[in-house]
């Protein structure tokens, strides 16, 4: 398999996963329909449009419309099992390989336009979290991101690493394997022990 279509690939799986995730919290709300429709499409295409943006480049979602399939499917499954609970342990599982997948996928895009280290690293994690955060904002519930889970910290550091390695020309679905799976270690560290960041007392 080329590596452009295991992107692409990855990238669908990572915004069915956020999909999935946003219909959920907007379920839980009491949003109708079209809130989940709306909740859901901000929180997977959010962070790559953005990214894309910044790099003045069209979103993916205008050059692969098939990514709303993903949304619809998110959405659909929703409704016909008529999830309604806060969010739980298996979707937050799922989130968190999207984040991974995100993560990776967009500091991955960034090096393809020949930027330098820093903007990649910025731009792999405003692709992984900004879709979250204005799911959070949205759904008027306080933002993760800015007080739990280290989901930056986690997305930080796999961009980083991911970084590195391409510097080092590492074979590109390696780096992705490693990257992916720091992000994915130290969110479910920071679940599993409630790790934050310091905060003022």
């Amino acid at each position: 398999m080329q590596w452009s279509s295991l992107v692409n690939i990855c990238d669908l799986i990572a915004t069915f996963a956020f999909a999935t995730v946003g219909a959920r919290v907007a379920a839980a709300k009491g949003m109708d329909y079209g809130g989940l429709i709306l909740i859901a499409g901000v929180s997977s295409l959010a962070g790559g449009t953005f990214r894309n943006l910044f790099l003045v480049h069209e979103p993916a979602w205008v050059l692969n419309p098939w990514l709303f399939l993903s949304v619809l499917a998110a959405v659909l499954i929703t409704i016909v099992r008529k999830s309604a609970q806060p969010v739980g342990r298996f979707l937050l599982a799922l989130d968190t390989f999207g984040l991974a997948v995100a993560t990776v996928s967009s500091t991955n895009f960034a090096l393809g336009f020949h930027t330098t280290a820093v903007v990649a690293v910025i731009l792999g994690v405003t692709g992984a979290v900004t879709g979250g955060l204005l799911r959070d904002v949205l759904s008027q519930t306080e933002p993760v991101l800015l007080h739990r889970e280290t989901i930056g910290t986690s997305a930080l550091a796999g961009s980083v690493l991911y970084v590195i390695l391409d510097h080092f020309h590492l074979d590109h679905a390696l780096s992705a394997i490693i990257g992916g799976l720091v992000v994915i270690v130290v969110r479910e560290l920071s679940i599993k022990f409630e790790w934050n960041l310091p905060r003022i007392k």
